[in-house]
């Protein structure tokens, strides 16, 4: 196991334990009790790390990398995603090429 899939999951472990905690005492409570706002979070750190990606170096990059799957791991558990149901989705184009996978999906 990778030292960040360690991280990651520690990282929901805690996000899960503040499901109906106070949002006001609580910024992954407040993310939790509105998935619209974590999704706008999650949209918000995205171009964060695009930016941080082509400008501003690899620090920058894992710091954003870090804003990224905090708030996408806060949008899951908001959202009522489990991270298995990911992990089912992408175990399931394992072996596939990304542009024959990607094809399959245009109907």
């Amino acid at each position: 196991m990778s030292r960040l899939s360690e991280v990651l999951d520690r990282l929901a472990a805690t996000i899960e334990t503040r499901k109906g905690g106070d949002p006001t005492a609580s910024y992954t409570a407040k993310l939790l009790n509105d998935p619209a706002l974590a999704a706008k979070k999650l949209g918000e750190e995205a171009v964060e790390t695009v930016i941080a990606a082509v400008a501003q170096g690899p620090d920058a990059l894992a710091a954003e990398s870090a804003d990224l799957l905090y708030h996408w791991l806060a949008l899951m558990a908001a959202s009522g995603v489990s991270l298995d149901a990911v992990a089912e989705k992408l175990e399931a184009r394992e072996g596939t090429s990304g542009i024959a996978e990607k094809a399959s999906r245009k109907s």
